[in-house]
């Protein structure tokens, strides 16, 4: 897989590309392209692109990336203009406006949340049409998993948003000290209003906003 230079990322993918499981997840992509599978989205690396590494300011843990075709984008929960906002986001959109009274966007794009310093990742980053979970345990996670490590480790306080089960497992490896660790069901229509952390009313995009006016930096425009 070609690596680009990203935003200060760059040191950290080229070692995990480097390491066995790094080779092994190589491997196993390009065989399963030869096969004929599908894989979403084109540019997995995408949230590295556009939110360099030393603006960080709020890092939105999902799980995989969207299975239908079209969907997926590179950006956790985001879409492209022009494609239908899938029913996860749309309920990040449906809290968006009972936490802060705003409007439905225009479209499903969070380029603009990814510009403004929100790290917007899953902990695998593709997966193959039609089957959710598809590559999991491939080797994503070990790259993912020292890209959390690496915000909580470097540059200012941040604010983690956990969302799922999957998410939340990620944890023990954020400085709970230093950062705002904030947890919630899954955005999914399966588990949004469940216990123990129903996603509606769950009031994340307020209270990353209250913390960091505290710490003296600039909220995100939701």
């Amino acid at each position: 897989m070609a690596l680009q230079e990203m935003s200060g990322w760059a040191d950290l993918t080229a070692d995990f590309w480097s390491s066995p499981k790094g080779v092994a997840l190589t491997c196993f992509l390009d065989t399963r392209r030869t096969q004929g599978a599908a894989i979403y989205p084109p540019e997995p690396l995408r949230a590295l692109q556009l939110t360099p590494a030393d603006e960080v300011r709020v890092v939105v843990l999902g799980q995989d990336p969207y299975h239908g075709p079209g969907q997926a984008e590179g950006l956790a929960f985001s879409v492209a203009p022009g494609v239908k906002p899938p029913p996860s986001l749309r309920n990040i959109f449906q809290e968006l406006q009972r936490d802060l009274g705003l409007p439905p966007p225009a479209n499903g794009s969070l380029v603009r949340w990814a510009q403004q310093g929100v790290l917007l990742l899953n902990t695998c980053l593709t997966v193959e049409a039609g089957q959710p979970a598809s590559h999991a345990q491939q080797g994503w996670e070990s790259l993912t998993d020292r890209l959390i490590e690496y915000c909580s480790a470097s540059g200012q306080p941040k604010v983690f948003m956990l969302w799922g089960a999957h998410a939340q497992k990620k944890a023990t490896l954020i400085d709970a000290g230093r950062h705002l660790l904030l947890f919630a069901n899954h955005p999914s229509p399966l588990s949004a209003r469940r216990a123990p952390f129903p996603f509606i009313g769950c009031g994340h995009f307020g209270q990353a906003n209250a913390w960091l006016a505290r710490q003296g930096a600039r909220p995100i425009d939701w």
